[in-house]
């Protein structure tokens, strides 16, 4: 089940949904038959005398499945590879997923998709049961803003996300200590089976009452442990921080060792959904911030050098803002999906669409505005919750699924559609999840 909607590009959490009401014209945005052809640039960074290379690859924009029916809406779609079980076989996809209950942040159980021929065909959502809410004296609990990721080393697939209490008319709850934590869940490729839900068992103290890796891209590293990037705080309410959590995973327990350097901003919620990426021996994270988005790195993947705000090679601010952006890597480039401000998006809702894509000059940290390029078009719909993955050496994926808030964006074409968008690379990329 695949509609293939195709622009060729060269180059290169959930927070609360409020209604809002469009304000601009309705204009439709049809995302086929659209085609354009560039070559490569280089940009010298203003900041410091060195030399981002830059990399070409094509663009690829695929709906694999529509859903607006005033009673839910496809969420958070995000994808891992499971590698075949001999050297010539493809890859498998998983695509997790969950509907949006159209109450802000109110979501269900998680359902999965998955391809076996690279996206080709599909098998329609499935809802799993061990994935499903869980119950507790008149309490649904379900895990959100989930994240799937690969596990080399035990041949497992495992999915993190935030752990959410909600009541009967879907309002999220406060009712238990330690009410907003992390769980995840673990798939069996050998047997095909998902086991429930855990929860990640932080350290006491305050400093962990509120511990979610939530909307988070994560690392395995070669020793099997695993790098998860926190928002932590004494709360719900107060200014979140950010830190870098390593664990332990033996195929079927995922155990806290320790934690990096404490990032804060005390302004507004703080720092909150952060991502992390490791190139070429280095880590960056880049964090969300209702004002503006942020970036650091480190060199041991915990402890990181103090954030600065993204902005592009000129200086000028990035203009990303209260959404998450997150990390395309390849061997030879690194790259950042984001969205922003300034692009005749003042009619989306916190400007979270369309999604953009650039390359990031590593040692600067900034964005190299000259390869810039509109990843997935704006169709009246936000596009502010998505993830982003290496599927194969040839592909990365970024999966995101559009939040129809009213007839205003329908009017402009958008239709709860969950867009596959392959970035296909014009060199092979060594840096996937199952090397």
């Amino acid at each position: 089940m695949r509609n293939s909607l195709v622009t060729y590009v060269p180059f290169l959490c959930a927070f609360c949904f409020a209604t809002f009401r469009d304000t601009a014209e309705s204009s439709d945005r049809p995302l086929d038959g659209v085609a354009c052809q560039t070559t490569s640039r280089s940009a010298t960074s203003e900041k410091k005398t060195t030399k981002t290379e830059l990399l070409d690859f094509q663009i690829r924009i695929e709906t694999i499945l529509k859903h607006d029916d005033g009673k839910f809406l496809w969420f958070h779609p995000r994808a891992a590879t499971v590698p075949g079980r001999k050297a010539a076989e493809l890859p498998s996809v998983i695509l997790t997923l969950q509907k949006h209950l159209r109450t802000s942040d109110h979501y269900s159980g998680l359902s999965v998709m998955r391809t076996d021929d690279l996206g080709k065909t599909w098998t329609k959502p499935d809802p799993r049961l061990e994935l499903d809410w869980d119950h507790e004296d008149g309490v649904d609990i379900a895990v959100a803003d989930v994240t799937p990721g690969w596990h080399r080393q035990t041949g497992k697939l495992i999915a993190i996300g935030a752990q959410v209490r909600y009541s009967k008319k879907g309002e999220q709850l406060e009712d238990v200590r330690r009410a907003h934590q992390t769980a995840y869940a673990v798939f069996d490729p050998k047997t095909n089976r998902w086991a429930s839900w855990r929860r990640l068992e932080m350290p006491e103290g305050d400093q962990f009452n509120f511990a979610r890796s939530a909307c988070a891209q994560f690392l395995v590293e070669p020793d099997g442990s695993l790098l998860l990037p926190f928002y932590i705080g004494p709360n719900a309410r107060n200014p979140h921080s950010v830190t870098v959590v390593r664990c332990t995973f033996d195929g079927t327990t995922l155990k806290y060792m320790g934690h990096g350097n404490v990032m804060s901003l005390d302004v507004v919620r703080g720092l909150v959904e952060p991502s992390l990426v490791r190139f070429q021996g280095r880590y960056y994270l880049t964090i969300r911030n209702d004002v503006k988005g942020y970036v650091t790195d480190g060199d041991d993947g915990l402890n990181f050098k103090p954030i600065q705000a993204w902005t592009f090679d000129d200086g000028q601010e990035l203009g990303s803002y209260n959404t998450q952006q997150h990390w395309l890597s390849h061997t030879d480039g690194l790259f950042l999906v984001y969205t922003r401000r300034g692009a005749n998006n003042d009619h989306i809702f916190r400007h979270r669409a369309p999604l953009f894509i650039a390359q990031v000059d590593p040692n600067a940290l900034h964005v190299v505005r000259s390869t810039e390029r509109i990843l997935l078009p704006e169709r009246g719909a936000t596009l502010g919750n998505f993830g982003a993955a290496a599927i194969s050496e040839n592909e990365s994926w970024v999966t995101v699924a559009e939040y129809v808030a009213n007839d205003e964006a329908r009017k402009r074409g958008a239709e709860g559609a969950v867009f596959v968008v392959r970035v296909i690379w014009a060199k092979p990329n060594q840096q996937t999840t199952a090397n």
